[in-house]
Parts: C-alpha cells; structure tokens; sequence
C-alpha cells in the first residue's frame, strides 16, 4: 500500500514514519540473524529517513523507499563485517565480565563517601583487613560497643544505598 505524498502533510510526518515500522520490521526479521539486529536495522532506517526528512517529503511512494533504505543499510553493514572463519568467530559477552563489579565497586566507594565519617572511617579500616573490635576501638579511641554499634549502622546504611536486602551478608557489598 502505497503511502501518500507527504509534501501537504510534513507535520504528520512522524506518524507517518511510525506507521512504516511493522513493515520495515517484518523485513528486517527476514534479513538479519537475530531480533536485537533487525530492531537496529528498523529504528536505524526510520531515523535516517528522519533526517532526510525534506527530501522525504518529496517521496512518492514511501513504503518502498523506506524498504529500499533498509535493504540498503543491511547491506553496508554486510560489508563493514569481518568475516572470519567458523572457528575464529566465537560468541562471546561483548562487555567485559568486569567491568560490572568495577562499576559495583565504585557505587561502594561512594556510598562509604556519603557515610558520616566515624562509620567511614570504621569502615575503611575493616576494608583494610582490621577485623577485631578491640584493635578498632583502641585505633579510634572509643568503648568497643560503640565500634560495633557504628558498624552496624555503617552496615544497614550501605545496604540501603546499594539496594541490598536489609539481613544481606556483608560479603555480598564487596
């Protein structure tokens, strides 16, 4: 079905090209080799034309240019891949593993920044391997059942910025 000339009907342009989505996405699902590349191939062809949009506006027949666009850039993007023999070409996360807990690790030390200093502190230096209550107290000068009061505090209070369950096990923050 052919759509108008949109030339009269510039400002119905974006309903226009909304409408040209489930068609163009029923050819990019023919084309590509998975679901997130025919998205890709359908939103990338859909903001191009877009772009275009004065010389769009000109366009008799825009399904078909639409479907020609998106046939087209199926095909740079054919070209712009490697091709690699089947062994060399092995799935793999396009993100590293990593990067994730060094993300969770600097969402850590923020949240410690945000503590009041005495659970900071408290806090930096069990993250530095002092474990013992006692040693703590006699480091900050204070009674024992305030260093453990303050961890505690110190605790439940990262819990709740790192969106951990409130009995969540200590390990799991690091």
């Amino acid at each position: 079905m052919p759509l108008p000339c949109i030339v009269a009907n510039s400002h119905s342009l974006p309903q226009i090209l909304a409408g040209l989505h489930p068609d163009l996405m029923r050819l990019a699902r023919r084309l590509a080799d998975s679901e997130t590349e025919a998205q890709d191939l359908a939103q990338e062809t859909l903001l191009r034309l877009w772009r275009r949009r004065a010389e769009v506006a000109a366009v008799e027949d825009l399904r078909a240019y639409a479907r020609a666009a998106l046939r087209n850039l199926y095909r740079q993007g054919l070209r712009r891949t490697p091709h690699l023999p089947l062994d060399e070409a092995e799935e793999g996360p396009s993100v590293d593993p990593e990067v994730f807990g060094t993300l969770a690790l600097a969402d850590l030390r923020g949240a410690i920044r945000r503590l009041p200093a005495d659970q900071a502190r408290l806090i930096t230096l069990v993250m530095s391997g002092e474990t013992s209550p006692a040693a703590l107290a006699r480091q900050i000068g204070c009674g024992v059942n305030t260093v453990m009061s303050r961890l505690a505090r110190a605790r439940a209070q990262l819990r709740r910025d790192m969106d951990l369950a409130p009995g969540a096990p200590v390990a799991s923050l690091l």
